[in-house]
């Protein structure tokens, strides 16, 4: 039977998504064999997670505990006429890897989905509106996930931008991303040409 030390770290470690059983026990064992130093540093920087970072009070980005609004937002060489919308934070970094957008960013912070609980009240929907008159937006770029949610998503957005500004220009990516993937795990080929091709709506 294992020690009950190494049987936490296998418990906690299977919370994370995409982790199975023996993948778990793999990944505590490692760390059981190595450095004390490397269980450490890991531990270190998981306890200051929730500490160091926030979500920015404007795009729902995530930045550091001492930022007031994202960098991506505050940056004056970012035209703040056009938004990409996304349903994660991570998404941003994926599309930031193209350096084919110029724009700025709103995190809905998911995507419509009833069957896990989450309405559109529960999005950073209305904030988005608001920010579509504040800041005299001309685009608003629709990049949901093309999945079933990330689509009913999408509708919903149109539906409520046009009532909030119905001379406001919505487009969408490209269909040149796969049904099915999320944005995080698009490569960057395949998001510059979804973002180069985006199409009116």
């Amino acid at each position: 039977m294992l020690p009950q030390a190494l049987r936490d770290v296998i418990d906690a470690l299977g919370m994370l998504p995409g982790v199975g059983a023996r993948t778990a026990e793999r990944y505590a064992y490692y760390l059981f064999k190595s450095s004390p130093k490397v269980a450490e540093s890991i531990a270190e920087a998981l306890d200051s997670l929730h500490t160091n970072v926030k979500s920015c009070p404007v795009t729902f980005a995530l930045i550091d505990a001492d930022e007031e609004v994202s960098p991506l937002y505050t940056d004056p060489e970012r035209d703040r006429t056009t938004i990409l919308v996304v349903e994660e934070p991570l998404d941003i970094y994926a599309i930031e890897a193209t350096h084919g957008f110029k724009g700025v960013y709103h995190v809905l912070g998911g995507a419509i989905s009833p069957i896990d609980g989450i309405t559109p009240d529960q999005l950073h929907i209305k904030e988005l509106a608001k920010r579509v008159v504040d800041d005299e937006v001309k685009e608003v770029i629709i990049a949901t996930n093309p999945s079933v949610e990330g689509e009913s998503t999408a509708l919903l957005l149109e539906k409520v931008l046009h009532e909030a500004k119905p001379e406001l220009k919505l487009t969408r990516l490209a269909r040149g991303l796969p049904l099915g993937v999320d944005l995080s795990y698009a490569d960057q080929i395949t998001l510059s040409a979804a973002l180069e091709n985006r199409t009116k709506l």
